[in-house]
């Protein structure tokens, strides 16, 4: 997924876009970017405990195969310092966490952030209940668009799908911020839609990429 910072530029891209999509709906749209939703450092390191002990055990039957010994205070010491050490590189490179956590679990990680985010916003307090959150957890190569209850009766989960579809893709080509444009344009159309603007709409949300 994308590398590259969010430049300022492409900040105001993305909040010119937001402006734009909700001069025509009286929907609101709110956007995310989460560095990263959790940081893995207890699971991975429970992985890479649970792997370490196996390939100790390995080793062992190995140096017995060769008629070999080592006493037992010397193989329990190698085995700590070996901990330690992969400890310490998970400790000090977050990056490679994420290859020892499941992708069942980072997916559940980010999910609950793109829920958390949706109320920290103030997302779902708009007047009509047409607000939508658009999300993505750069590290856990993720992305969410939650719509609040006034949407979802009339709007299938197909629709976001496809949006995350586009999302994820552009981010994929390190093109983060083109994607949260197009997605942006897409949830605004949805929105025309089913919730044209009316007269006297007031704007409830900021109209701006956070980044978290």
């Amino acid at each position: 997924m994308a590398t590259r910072p969010i430049s300022p530029q492409d900040h105001e891209r993305i909040a010119e876009a937001i402006r734009a999509a909700e001069k025509k709906t009286d929907g609101e749209i709110y956007c995310v970017v989460a560095h990263a939703s959790e940081g893995y450092f207890f699971p991975a390191a429970f992985v890479a405990t649970l792997s370490m002990l196996v390939v100790s055990l390995v080793v062992a039957f190995g140096i017995e195969s060769l008629w070999l010994s080592i006493r037992l205070p010397y193989f329990v010491i190698a085995q700590l310092l070996a901990l330690g050490c992969l400890l310490a590189l998970l400790w000090a490179f977050p990056a490679l966490r994420m290859h020892l956590v499941p992708r069942r679990q980072r997916y559940k990680a980010a999910h609950a952030n793109a829920m958390k985010q949706f109320l920290a916003r103030n997302v779902h307090r708009t007047a009509s209940r047409t607000g939508v959150l658009v999300f993505v957890s750069i590290a856990e190569r993720y992305a969410e668009v939650v719509a609040d209850s006034g949407i979802n009766g009339r709007v299938g989960q197909h629709v976001w799908d496809g949006v995350v579809r586009e999302l994820t893709a552009h981010a994929g080509d390190d093109r983060l911020a083109d994607g949260f444009v197009k997605a942006i344009e897409s949830v605004g159309v949805v929105l025309t839609e089913h919730f044209p603007v009316s007269p006297g709409d007031i704007n409830e949300l900021d109209d701006h990429l956070v980044e978290i």
